[in-house]
């Protein structure tokens, strides 16, 4: 019978009963997939029977624990199997070296050992290979590491680090040599040292960068008993040949299904954290990305990874957080192989979704452990975080039908949180830089086949058999991320037009399902202000209606186009630089917050309240902030770094400061108190520290100038305009999966839109009707004249036809422009729908005409012509 042995150091743990009932689940496993060698075995459980049914190894390890509990019948090794060589089997290791060729004598006594050797060390693996070296036969080896790595007892125990001296120890072993010579002393002295330096090194496994390093004292060592390096040493001497590649495939191919079953069933990893060991050690091979791996092997691993409890998880993925780049690279190139491989080797679809295929699901999860590893082995700022709002939002007031209807409006669990996330006590916000970039754990192949809306529904339901990858939202791209806000933005809208419904029927009120403006072009801040003022005081959950623009005295019906100009003008009328609300900077084209701004704090939280609404209605808004102003909105404080982009000149200026290598208090003379001008040009003093005029900067205290300088202008000098103008933001999005999902440079993307224009792509994209197709006459001409604009021109025609001069998240291709016949040729202009991106077009004669009648139009569109 083949078998894997169970009795090693680590079974001690498990009582004799487990240990027993293993070994025959493994017995049955290997009858299931091997069979007991007799092709004439009535046994219909047996894989020699003639009448059995082939099955994987994941449906044999399921029947094998069915056929446990039922006491089935287990055959006996046929003589033909008895003497048979496999990949671990400790039987086939009796008789199996009759090669002439071996020093039987010398070798003799070494096949015993090898027999018996149930773990392995660096200094063994070695051992062995040399003696197969000089021999020619490698098949010993191939039988130690399939026995080796098939068994998680045995890998637990291997490539164990030598034991390390604490502190405490090597002061003891000092103060027992204190009656030794001075010679002794000396040396002990110095061994001690070494040791100490070996002790404080000992957390570390594998290279990590400086950032990493400096994490590691920031979040705490991680303690694992298994050498890494040696663990690689091993790998790159091995993996070179075909036959010892096959054993470690074979083997994990065994192993896997065991570890899933300890950790689901036996709660393996709190009785014996060491059992980590084992993803460890199987996850520094570095071929796993290959072909032979992805079939079968690696997806039943990813499996089993998945299976750890979550203080496992947070404890690899700490331990890889040390590791250096091209050590991260290759684990997500591992697990993103392993997903495109699936996806691209199946046809999914609606009714075969990515979601139920286990592989691509425990792949995702894996991956998340190295996502947050990259994020802790990043550039982290985990101190500068922006205080919450003093006040809550309020509630509505009309919460006794909610609880009539047994219905809740605000989500009592509070925004979603990802609980390796919590485990980690890190924010992907925290990260300034990560070692590999955010978007290498971008996967576009399952990002096409993913069925959104289903996604999404698995996403809202939270529970266990449906997998949503929204909980795994580093690995969707910004479209399909945008797309699922989308179906989340439009639910809320549908949620709160069934309330008011129900609101209009039992209470009589006035039926108002929408969130509804109406206003004057010449006093559009003035009437939106107002209106939207009160809805925040009465009943700030109206915000989550579906916005409805109505100007004064104009016709036309809001389908998306009017809201389009509506957030155009005010964004226009507010970031005026006249009005004084914010600061322009010419050389970056940016605006930041006036903080000697007039305006009260409503006209800022109008501002966040138009852009919530300009995400919460899929519109797009040609603001200019600095990025600062968005990692602010997620909960991140601007910091010196951050001035580079908000403050080019101020930056300059201090790290200047900072590589000074003269005298900076002789030479430059600064104080600690710095000076800023008002709206009207006068100077406006302010101390940095208490008492700062008199305070010199010097080449000592440069640094923490430097920081409260930047403190002061990122965050104290604006908090009253920025808390307002956060606080109408989250008026809109406090229940959205906003911060979750999307980084701050993708919340920036959300609300501007992408500054490239490709309009090649939107050529592609665009369809036609009314008689026009992509070979009419006018059509070629038509694209040859917008090719021809220059890019303000181009950004002219795209508010003329869409209402917005941006391309949205994904760029113009994902615009769906139609271009329809609006009759024979005429002196009229082209006229457009925005709300549908409908550009009507009269078949003009001339190329020439139709570039005039074109450009008239989108030159003279505003307010006029779009509907």
């Amino acid at each position: 019978m083949l078998r894997v042995p169970i009795r090693t150091p680590a079974s001690k743990h498990l009582p004799k009963k487990r240990a027993a009932a293993k070994h025959l689940i493994e017995r049955y496993y290997h009858q299931l997939t091997e069979g007991c060698g007799n092709e004439a075995c009535t046994n219909e459980a047996c894989g020699s029977s003639p009448v059995f049914q082939r099955m994987d190894n994941n449906a044999a390890a399921i029947k094998a624990l069915e056929l446990y509990k039922n006491n089935a019948k287990l055959c006996d090794p046929h003589p033909s199997k008895k003497g048979a060589s496999s990949a671990f089997p400790e039987n086939s290791a009796k008789g199996a070296h009759s090669n002439g060729k071996m020093n039987h004598k010398e070798l003799q006594p070494t096949r015993e050992d090898f027999r018996d050797l149930n773990d392995l060390t660096e200094e063994k693996v070695y051992e062995i290979l040399s003696l197969c070296s000089e021999s020619g036969d490698y098949s010993p080896l191939i039988r130690v590491i399939g026995r080796v790595f098939s068994s998680a007892e045995s890998l637990v125990q291997s490539f164990r680090k030598a034991k390390q001296h604490t502190k405490e120890e090597l002061k003891s072993l000092q103060a027992k040599d204190e009656d030794k010579d001075e010679d002794e002393k000396e040396t002990a002295s110095g061994s001690s040292a070494a040791m100490e330096v070996e002790a404080d090194a000992s957390a570390s496994a594998g290279e990590g960068s400086s950032h990493g390093e400096n994490n590691v004292q920031r979040l705490g060592p991680v303690e694992v008993s298994v050498d890494i390096e040696a663990v690689r040493r091993v790998y790159d001497r091995l993996l070179s040949n075909e036959k010892i590649e096959a054993a470690f495939l074979n083997a994990l191919v065994y192993l896997s299904p065991n570890v899933e079953c300890d950790l689901t069933y036996h709660n393996v990893y709190a009785a014996d954290p060491n059992y980590l060991n084992v993803f460890i050690i199987i996850m520094e091979n570095s071929n796993l990305h290959s072909p032979e791996y992805l079939e079968i092997a690696l997806p039943q691993f990813c499996k089993a990874m998945s299976k750890l409890p979550l203080p496992a998880l947070a404890k690899l993925a700490r331990l890889w957080s040390q590791y250096g780049v091209d050590q991260i690279r290759r684990l997500v190139e591992t697990f993103q192989q392993l997903i495109t491989y699936t996806v691209i080797s199946n046809e999914f679809s609606s009714d075969n979704l990515v979601n139920e295929d286990d592989g691509v699901v425990a792949a995702n999860k894996c991956l998340k452990i190295v996502y947050y590893a990259n994020v802790l082995g990043g550039d982290l700022d985990m101190d500068h975080n922006e205080e919450e709002d003093d006040e809550p939002i309020p509630e509505s007031s009309e919460l006794t039908l909610q609880e009539l209807l047994g219905e809740e409006r605000r989500n009592k669990k509070g925004p979603r949180v990802d609980p390796l996330e919590t485990e980690l006590g890190i924010r992907t916000s925290d990260c300034r830089k990560p070692l590999i970039p955010f978007e290498e754990f971008i996967n576009e192949p399952l990002n096409e086949v993913l069925e959104m809306d289903k996604d999404y529904t698995f996403f809202k339901v939270e529970t266990e058999s449906k997998f949503s990858f929204m909980t795994c939202p580093f690995i969707l791209n910004a479209v399909t991320k945008n797309l699922g806000l989308y179906y989340d933005n439009r639910i809320r809208m549908y949620s709160e037009r069934r309330i008011t419904a129900l609101y209009s029927l039992v209470q009589g009120q006035q039926l108002n399902p929408y969130l509804r403006l109406k206003v004057r072009r010449d006093h559009i801040i003035d009437d939106a202000l107002v209106r939207l003022e009160m809805i925040a005081m009465e009943n700030p959950a109206d915000l989550k209606k579906q916005l409805y623009v109505e100007f004064e005295g104009e016709q036309g019906v809001d389908e998306g186009g009017v809201s389009k100009e509506f957030f155009q003008l005010v964004v226009e009328e507010i970031f005026n630089p006249d009005i004084g609300m914010f600061t322009y900077d010419e050389s970056t084209k940016l605006f930041w917050f006036n903080p000697s701004s007039f305006e009260n704090d409503g006209q800022f939280t109008l501002i966040g309240i138009v852009l919530g609404l300009a995400i919460y209605n899929n519109c797009i808004l040609d603001v200019h902030f600095p990025m600062v102003v968005y990692r602010k909105l997620m909960g991140k404080k601007g910091t010196f770094r951050d001035l580079a982009d908000s403050h080019p000149v101020l930056y300059q200026s201090l790290n200047d400061l900072l590589q000074y290598e003269g005298n900076v208090e002789e030479d430059m003379m600064i104080t600690y108190q710095i000076s800023q001008t008002d709206l009207f040009g006068n100077p406006l003093m302010y101390d940095l520290k208490e008492g700062g005029d008199k305070i010199p900067v010097t080449n000592e205290s440069r640094k923490e100038f430097v920081a409260l300088y930047a403190e002061y202008m990122l965050n104290k000098s604006v908090e009253k305009q920025f808390k307002a103008f956060r606080r109408g933001f989250h008026m809109v999005t406090n229940e959205s999966p906003l911060k979750y999902l999307f980084r701050s440079e993708e919340i920036e993307l959300l609300i501007c839109g992408s500054r490239n224009l490709d309009f090649q792509a939107l050529e592609d994209s665009s369809e036609y009707d009314g008689g026009y197709n992509k070979d009419c006459h006018i059509i070629k001409d038509f694209w040859e004249t917008v090719h021809s604009f220059g890019q303000e021109q181009k950004r002219l025609f795209l508010q003329f036809t869409t209402g917005t001069d941006r391309a949205p998240v994904g760029g113009l291709g994902k615009l769906k422009m139609i271009i329809a016949k609006n009759g024979p040729d005429s002196d009229r202009l082209p006229t457009s729908h925005t709300c549908f991106n409908v550009l009507l077009l009269p078949e003009y004669s001339t190329k020439e005409k139709l570039r005039e009648r074109l450009l008239k139009a989108i030159t003279y569109a505003k307010g006029f012509g779009m509907l």
